[in-house]
């Protein structure tokens, strides 16, 4: 299996620095403290965490439709990632997974059972678990 990298420089302080990423495929871009810890403009560790998850997630749900024998036309997930100050530092503490599937001649129940198993399956969801709450909201599309 394939390992995938990124890399990250930070300069200067805490408060007053910056920084930017770069993922090996291209993907980048620049933060600082205020759009990590507060409104500023730019990304952000968990912006890049939630964006994994939900990418993750939304295959990982596919997979497991199609392995219980359904076919589904489209996953969307929404991840939203919490950062808090926990005591002297800071923690991430809660993983919110909004996920919308349309899958013809599923049933409310047999998907809410596949999504809280791909959500304890997904591979990013693995990384977290343990350590971030992962709450799920999962619906049908009409």
């Amino acid at each position: 299996m394939p390992t995938r990298t990124a890399s990250a420089k930070w300069e200067g302080g805490l408060k007053g620095g910056n920084g930017s990423f770069k993922g090996q495929t291209g993907l980048g871009g620049s933060y600082s403290f205020g759009s990590r810890f507060e409104d500023a403009v730019g990304s952000n560790p968990e912006e890049l965490l939630a964006a994994a998850e939900a990418a993750c997630f939304s295959m990982a749900l596919s997979a497991g439709l199609e392995k219980a024998g359904f076919a589904p036309t489209s996953v969307e997930t929404t991840a939203a990632c919490t950062i808090e100050k926990v005591g002297e530092g800071f923690k991430i503490t809660t993983m919110k997974l909004t996920t919308t599937a349309s899958v013809p001649n599923l049933d409310d129940a047999q998907f809410q059972a596949i999504a809280q198993a791909t959500k304890e399956g997904c591979p990013v969801s693995g990384a977290l678990k343990g350590n971030v709450a992962i709450d799920l909201t999962a619906r049908l599309a009409g």
